[in-house]
């Protein structure tokens, strides 16, 4: 399991600026409590939500820190999955 961002995002998300991140896949490949690393920290998952792409908005989209759906689409839709998933993080630095 992992959670990766792209590296335009990393710097917000270590500020918390970004908690929260859209992905598609086939299955959840992250879990509620588990912990990926993230430039001297980790990121830990709060909430994992499956929801329909029909529900993801312009404003989620900017709250994931992209600039609006098909830019986001642009990053997420790159694998085979189908699944909608809200995962919401928080930053935690090691130390």
């Amino acid at each position: 399991m992992s959670l990766s961002f792209t590296k335009r995002l990393r710097g917000p998300i270590i500020a918390g600026e970004i908690t929260t991140s859209i992905r598609i896949w086939l299955r959840p490949r992250v879990k509620i409590g588990g912990r990926y690393p993230l430039a001297g920290g980790y990121v830990e998952v709060t909430a994992l939500t499956e929801i329909d792409l029909a529900d993801v908005t312009d404003d989620m989209a900017r709250e994931s820190g992209f600039n609006d759906l098909d830019d986001l689409l642009g990053v997420a839709k790159h694998s085979l999955g189908e699944r909608v998933f809200l995962v919401t993080f928080e930053y935690l630095a090691l130390g």
